[in-house]
């Protein structure tokens, strides 16, 4: 009788009131029976974890909490086999099991809400309580089969004060780990340098350390019964990157003289690693969830100042929460690499100058050489380019040393062809010693990182190739090349290969004809015309 009068309270039964409690449909009141077998157990909890008693310790939330799941695990077995055929047989759509179970979350959950809130104030507590409590949900909802429908303990987190506090923590602790990392002794090697299957991406340990821990945050906060409280942590685990990212780019700017030293490399490495990671996770389950939430609550905090273009490509999926973000580290680590072969370039170009100043006139026929060598004033920069390869395939993440290589090589061809092709003239000995240089011995240097180096050195391969013209061939190509600049006409009509068909069936799809024109003038055994 006393039972049936306090079930007019709303109270007796129902969790302490917070902010997101919409966020479940009330429960129906518990059963009588249930009810009856709660007392002696709300009896204990109160008389062990409440008052003056030793086990009533605010510095220990486990020794309440795992008291309740020792008696939903010892209580398990017993309402499966003796009290659910009861109410089975009395027609009742009631889980004994999980009916106890909700009692019992119903007497924790006041203890929960009255312990945090005196918790406000100390860091260490309150940490120590979250990850209590979420130990105590995840217990709760996997091996006691507690439905999700139903609130568990997380949900008093979510009330306002409490989840600031959560916040606040996290931010606050995040930052000490990442003054720490950054400041430890081995921060910029890698903890696998010494496993080289396990080291494609050569991450430093700063970086793995990094995102470590953002994603024990998202583990911490993936368990909360609500998108919006999950995309507050969002915002922060943005900030934290944001913030991570400025840090990089201040040690960057110090070792920026010297951007081929192993810390900067390591820099380079640790942006690659991190932009890798985050658009892996764009395409985890639970961020694409997350990301349905922001479209359908509208989330200014996390759309900022979007387009709409940007939204609907959110909504469709075609973009991540973390464009942004990659957007940024991108940017840095573009710019890194071009500072990389900016600085690399540069040295190769001051090994390169006495190759640029060769007297290709004076270079006899290749006949009149017993066999071919690599010149002399070609060394030093050949050197300086297998030494940089090797040093940067060394300390350089797979993708990076390949996005490295081919920029090099480009810059490379473009010099060449620039600094070299064009500002001298050749005899058929020089052109022969140029394209064997470059064919036996330049190219070579990039065959171990690809099968086709030639492809990369496109203008330098077709430059050869129409300065080690034969005479006759050189002269019938550059009149017809001469006569396509002054007429204009169906060459297919005519019955002459067009200039450009002349051109590839020479291997030369690269250069216009006007260049063309130009190399073959440079050509010292082909008389004017």
């Amino acid at each position: 009788d006393d039972l049936i009068s306090q079930r007019a309270s709303a109270s007796t039964q129902g969790p302490p009131s917070v902010s997101s409690s919409n966020l479940f449909s009330p429960a129906p009141p518990l059963s009588l029976p249930i009810q009856i077998m709660l007392q002696p157990l709300t009896k204990r909890f109160r008389y062990h974890f409440y008052g003056n008693r030793q086990t009533n310790s605010i510095h220990k939330p486990e020794w309440y909490l795992t008291q309740v799941l020792k008696w939903m695990e010892n209580s398990s077995t017993f309402m499966e086999e003796k009290i659910q055929p009861i109410f089975d047989q009395a027609g009742q759509t009631i889980s004994a099991k999980v009916d106890l179970c909700r009692g019992l979350v119903c007497v924790v959950q006041e203890k929960v809400a009255s312990d945090a809130s005196r918790m406000l104030y100390d860091d260490g507590l309150f940490c120590h309580l979250v990850e209590e409590v979420l130990q105590f949900e995840k217990d709760l909802r996997s091996h006691h089969s507690y439905p999700a429908t139903l609130p568990g303990l997380l949900h008093i987190l979510l009330e306002d004060a409490f989840l600031q506090k959560w916040l606040a923590v996290e931010r606050k602790m995040a930052v000490e780990k990442m003054d720490a990392m950054l400041s430890a002794e081995g921060a910029w090697t890698s903890q696998y340098k010494d496993i080289s299957d396990m080291d494609e991406l050569k991450a430093p340990e700063c970086a793995e350390t990094f995102m470590t821990l953002l994603q024990v945050i998202t583990e911490r906060y993936r368990a909360l019964p609500s998108p919006s409280a999950q995309l507050r942590f969002f915002g922060l685990q943005k900030e934290l990157v944001d913030d991570f990212r400025i840090r990089l780019t201040q040690v960057m700017k110090e070792e920026s003289r010297c951007p081929l030293g192993t810390r900067y490399c390591a820099i380079l490495n640790a942006v690659n690693y991190i932009s890798t990671i985050l658009r892996d996770w764009g395409d985890n389950v639970f961020f694409l969830q997350l990301q349905q939430a922001v479209v359908s609550l509208g989330d200014q905090e996390v759309f900022g100042s979007l387009e709409m273009t940007e939204v609907g490509r959110l909504a469709s999926l075609e973009g991540s929460l973390f464009d942004g973000l990659l957007s940024l580290l991108d940017r840095l680590k573009g710019d890194m690499l071009g500072r990389l072969l900016h600085f690399l370039m540069r040295d190769t170009a001051e090994k390169a100058q006495p190759y640029c100043q060769e007297r290709w006139l004076s270079i006899p026929p290749p006949q009149d050489h017993s066999a071919m060598s690599l010149s002399s004033s070609a060394c030093p920069m050949m050197l300086c380019v297998r030494d940089r390869l090797l040093n940067l395939h060394q300390v350089l993440s797979v993708s990076l040393f390949q996005l490295a290589w081919q920029g090099l090589a480009e810059k490379l061809d473009n010099f060449i062809y620039q600094e070299v092709i064009l500002t001298n003239h050749f005899s058929d000995g020089g052109a022969a010693q140029l394209q064997f240089d470059m064919t036996r011995n330049l190219f070579p240097l990039f065959g171990h990182y690809c099968r086709r180096p030639e492809n990369f050195f496109k203008h330098v391969k077709e430059a050869c190739i129409i300065l080690c013209l034969k005479v006759g061939s050189a002269i019938l190509l550059k009149n017809l090349l001469k006569r396509s600049e002054l007429e204009t006409r169906d060459w297919e009509d005519a019955g002459d290969p067009s200039p450009e068909s002349a051109l590839n069936e020479l291997g030369v799809f690269c250069l216009a004809p006007c260049d063309v024109l130009i190399l073959l003038n440079l050509k010292a055994s082909l008389p004017g015309i």
